[in-house]
């Protein structure tokens, strides 16, 4: 039975996503996409089918598929459409489809540089009011360019993956000396990723037409931060090792092709930004959050509120000759809107700990405990009325080491 046919329009993994993963098999890693709850095995797919350019799927990571190039993810997104709606190859499909419980997955890409952006208007503003009282909440340069740092690559982990709570120096208000231990004010950062394809050369900046060529695909991404390590640190250069212990991401990656109906004008950018930042490409996406708390949900951002475009990320980063590889990821920075229930972080949501959140077994929370677990899940509205979901990422804490 080609029960793949069959999907309700409301399946979050249906034939109009189809996200790609790596998956671990006896006889080695290789590429899958997702299927409702099945992972399809695209390698031994391509050869019953006399794919010829399967071998890229005999793969550890997505990045030999993501040296190709637009051209080649849309012919083989095609490819496997063309195949999975037809009747014709049912029988090289049906036994390449593992059910998901008895698969594991690994991070879909090799990551090259990761960079985080501060894309988010209101939650800059709200950092602002709560770190600079006396001071405007923007800094005079947040309108003019998105402002971003350069993170840790090697410490990107796929979901599922336990995350040790940090230890550093951090300065309690009424020491007049820092401290080393343990954060106590660990928090989440609700975020977009966005996965590159296909490299540029050292000094040839990427302009806005041309920025959406890079990128392949989208996963949700959880910047990891321990506020209290950040703070004291992060004057003159900015996040460091508040940042860089951990940064999650979904295991599957949904490419750009399946988001075609999420495009959204951008809230509006006001004064209008430099012409190298200008364009058509200048959008925005429709992606919906759900930020969950040892199994209660605290917050619902909404992605069509960030003031940046991905494609002005791209253009920004790239503008002094910086390069691009395959593997990099650049997330969006915390996704927040104007109001309480739309904050994509404990900081803002319990407002620097002076507004504590109750959970559904009643206990309260400021930040993160031992313990605690994070899911973060996103969707968006797909063609003719399907839902387009976004692999979820989930991270517990684990006491420090």
């Amino acid at each position: 039975m080609n029960w793949w046919h069959d999907l309700p329009a409301d399946e979050p993994f249906g034939l109009d996503n189809l996200p790609y993963g790596v998956a671990e098999f006896p006889d080695g890693p290789r590429v899958v996409v997702r299927i409702a709850d099945h992972a399809l095995d695209i390698a031994r797919l391509a050869e019953q089918a006399g794919m010829e350019s399967g071998m890229v799927w005999e793969s550890g990571s997505l990045n030999a598929f993501l040296d190709q190039g637009p051209e080649a993810w849309a012919a083989a997104r095609a490819w496997l459409q063309d195949t999975l709606r037809g009747t014709e190859r049912a029988d090289c499909v049906a036994p390449h489809l593992h059910p998901l419980a008895g698969v594991a997955m690994r991070l879909p890409i090799e990551v090259a540089d990761y960079v985080d952006f501060y894309a988010s208007e209101h939650h800059a503003t709200n950092v602002g009011r709560m770190f600079r009282p006396d001071s405007e909440p923007l800094t005079p340069n947040w309108k003019h360019l998105p402002i971003g740092y350069h993170g840790r690559s090697g410490t990107i982990v796929a979901s599922g993956t336990e995350i040790v709570r940090p230890s550093g120096q951090r300065k309690p208000p009424e020491s007049t000396a820092p401290v080393f231990g343990p954060s106590v004010r660990l928090d989440i950062e609700a975020e977009l990723g966005f996965v590159v394809g296909g490299g540029t050369r050292l000094g040839q900046p990427v302009a806005m037409a041309d920025a959406w060529q890079h990128i392949f695909g989208v996963v949700i991404l959880n910047d990891w931060s321990a506020r209290d390590i950040q703070a004291w640190e992060y004057v003159p250069l900015g996040p460091f090792l508040g940042k860089s212990f951990a940064t999650s991401i979904g295991a599957w990656v949904t490419p750009m092709a399946a988001l075609s109906e999420a495009k959204v004008p951008l809230p509006g950018q006001d004064p209008a930004p430099l012409r190298y930042l200008a364009g058509e490409a200048a959008y925005g996406l429709d992606i919906h959050y759900e930020v969950d708390w040892n199994g209660t949900i605290v917050s619902r951002p909404e992605y069509r509120e960030m003031y940046w475009s991905p494609a002005q990320m791209v253009a920004h980063m790239t503008v002094n000759g910086a390069t691009l590889r395959s593997g990099d990821i650049f997330g969006s920075g915390t996704i927040s809107g104007p109001a309480k229930e739309t904050r994509g972080c404990f900081l803002e949501l319990t407002w620097s700990g002076q507004e504590p959140v109750t959970l559904a077994d009643a206990s309260t929370r400021t930040f993160l405990e031992d313990g605690d677990t994070i899911t973060l899940r996103a969707s968006a509205p797909g063609p003719n009325g399907t839902v387009i979901g976004l692999a979820e990422c989930v991270g517990t804490i684990a006491p420090a080491r």
